[in-house]
C-alpha cells in the first residue's frame, strides 16, 4: 500500500491543477485609437442613429415609386326576367374590361427622389455631427482616466517617499538626534497620504467606470485598462488655419448648407406638384346586343385632364420658397458658431500652453530641488521641521498642478478637435 502513495499524491496534485480556478489577468491596456473604434462599433446610441440613416434611404424607393395603374370591369345589360316567354339572362349582356393609368408630368418623381436623396445626405451629417460629440465625450472620459492613473502614480510615490523619510526620523529619533514630537508629527502626515492614495483609488475606478459606460463594456474595472501621452502636445497651427478645416470638415455646417439644396429641390417639386395630370383610359367593349353586326366588339381610349382652377398649390409654393430663405439663414448662423467655436477652443487651448510651459521649463525641477534641498538640510539640522513640511506640500502641490493643467489642455484640445470637426491635435 505504501508504494501507491506517491502515486495516488501525484494524481491528487494533477487533479488540483486541473479543477482550480484559472488566475485572472488583466485586459491589455486600450489604446485611444482601440477605445474609439470599440466605441464606434458598441455604443447604441450611434448604432440607434445609424438606422435612422438607414430608414432615409429606404424612403428613396418610396419616393421613386410610379402611380399604380387601374383595373376596372364594367358589365350591364344582364336580364332579371324572362323576356317575350323566352329566358336568356347573359344574351344581351355589355362587357367592358378597363385600364387606365395616371402620367405624372414636370418630372414629380425625379424630383421626390432627389429630396429624398438629400434628406439621406442631411441625416448622414446629422449623425456624423452626433458622432462628433459623442467623440468629445468619449476622449473626456479618456484624458480623465490618464490623469486619474497619474494622479494615483503620484499619490504612490510621495507614499512611498513619505515611508522613507519616517524611517530616517525613527533612526535619528533612535540614534538622540530627533525629538519625539518632531517623529510624532512626520508619523501622523502619513495619514494625509494614505488619504490622498485612497481619494486616487476611489477616482480612477469611477473614471473607469464612466469610460466603460461610454464603450457598453461589461468588463470588470481591475481587468479593464487605457494607456497614452499624458503630455503636453504640439504647438498651435495659425487660428485660420483651424477656421479653414473647421469650413471643411464641421458636420453640423456641412448638412446646413444640405437642408438650403434640399429646400431649393422642395420648391421646385411644389411647382411641379401645381401641374395637371392626365389620366390615360382604354377600354374594350362586347355588346351582343347591339344592331350592328360589325360592332359588337369595339376599342376605346380616354385622357382625363383635371381643372386646377383653385387649386395650384399656391399654398406649398410660398411655403417652399420661405423655407429656402429660412435654410439659408440657418446655414449662416452655423457658419457663425463654427467660427465662435474654434475661437473660443483655440483661446482655451493657448492659455493652457502658456501655463504649462513654466512648469515644464522650471517649475517643475525647481520645486523637486527645494524638497530635496530642504530634507537634506533638515536631516543634517540646518532647517527646521517645519520648512521640511511645507518643502514638501510645495513639492506635492506643483506636482498635482502640473498633472491638472495637462489633463485640462488635454480635455481643451479634445474641445478643439471637436470645433473644427477633425482630430488636429491627438
Amino acid at each position: 500500500m505504501k508504494q501507491f502513495l506517491p502515486f495516488l499524491s501525484a494524481i491528487a496534485a494533477t487533479a488540483l491543477l486541473v479543477l482550480a480556478p484559472a488566475p485572472v489577468s488583466a485586459q491589455q491596456a486600450l489604446t485611444w485609437d482601440q477605445v474609439k473604434s470599440k466605441f464606434e462599433a458598441t455604443n447604441p446610441v450611434l448604432k440607434a442613429d445609424a438606422a435612422n440613416v438607414e430608414e432615409m434611404k429606404a424612403e428613396e424607393i418610396t419616393a421613386y415609386l410610379r402611380p399604380n395603374p387601374q383595373v376596372g370591369l364594367l358589365t350591364d345589360g344582364t336580364q332579371i326576367a324572362p323576356h317575350a316567354g323566352t329566358w336568356t339572362p347573359f344574351k344581351g349582356t355589355y362587357e367592358q374590361p378597363s385600364i387606365n393609368y395616371l402620367h405624372e408630368r414636370e418630372h414629380k418623381r425625379e424630383l421626390r427622389l432627389q429630396s429624398a436623396k438629400e434628406g439621406t445626405a442631411i441625416s448622414q451629417s446629422q449623425h456624423v455631427d452626433l458622432e462628433r460629440n459623442l467623440i468629445f465625450g468619449l476622449r473626456s472620459a479618456f484624458v480623465q482616466t490618464l490623469q486619474a492613473k497619474a494622479v494615483l502614480q503620484l499619490a504612490k510615490a510621495d507614499l512611498d517617499y513619505w515611508d522613507k523619510i519616517i524611517e530616517i526620523s525613527r533612526a535619528r529619533f533612535n540614534a538622540g538626534d530627533l525629538a519625539k514630537i518632531d517623529l510624532a508629527r512626520i508619523e501622523l502626515q502619513r495619514v494625509q497620504y494614505e488619504s490622498e492614495l485612497e481619494t486616487a483609488i476611489v477616482n480612477l475606478r469611477t473614471q473607469k467606470i464612466a469610460l466603460l459606460l461610454l464603450l457598453d463594456d461589461r468588463t470588470p474595472v481591475d481587468q479593464f485598462d487605457v494607456t497614452g501621452l499624458f503630455e503636453l502636445g504640439p504647438d498651435l497651427q495659425p487660428l485660420d488655419d483651424y477656421h479653414q478645416v473647421a469650413l471643411d470638415n464641421r458636420p453640423d455646417l456641412r448638412a446646413a448648407i444640405q437642408t438650403i439644396e434640399q429646400s431649393q429641390t422642395n420648391h421646385k417639386l411644389a411647382w411641379a406638384n401645381g401641374s395637371t395630370d392626365p389620366t390615360f383610359g382604354t377600354w374594350y367593349t362586347y355588346n351582343s346586343s347591339n344592331n350592328n353586326p360589325s360592332g359588337i366588339q369595339t376599342l376605346g381610349l380616354s385622357v382625363s385632364i383635371p381643372l386646377r382652377i383653385f387649386d395650384k398649390n399656391q399654398g406649398e409654393k410660398k411655403r417652399t420658397l420661405i423655407d429656402i430663405e429660412k435654410s439659408q439663414q440657418a446655414a449662416e448662423a452655423a457658419k457663425a458658431q463654427v467660427y465662435s467655436d474654434v475661437d473660443d477652443a483655440y483661446e482655451l487651448v493657448r492659455s493652457n500652453i502658456a501655463l504649462i510651459k513654466p512648469y515644464k521649463a522650471q517649475y517643475l525641477d525647481q520645486s523637486l530641488y527645494v524638497r530635496d534641498t530642504v530634507t537634506y538640510s533638515w536631516q543634517h539640522g540646518g532647517a527646521s521641521l517645519m520648512d521640511f513640511l511645507n518643502a514638501q506640500a510645495d513639492y506635492r502641490l506643483v506636482q498635482l498642478a502640473y498633472l491638472q493643467l495637462i489633463g485640462a489642455y488635454m480635455t481643451a484640445a479634445g474641445q478643439l478637435n471637436l470645433a473644427v470637426g477633425h482630430e488636429v491635435i491627438q
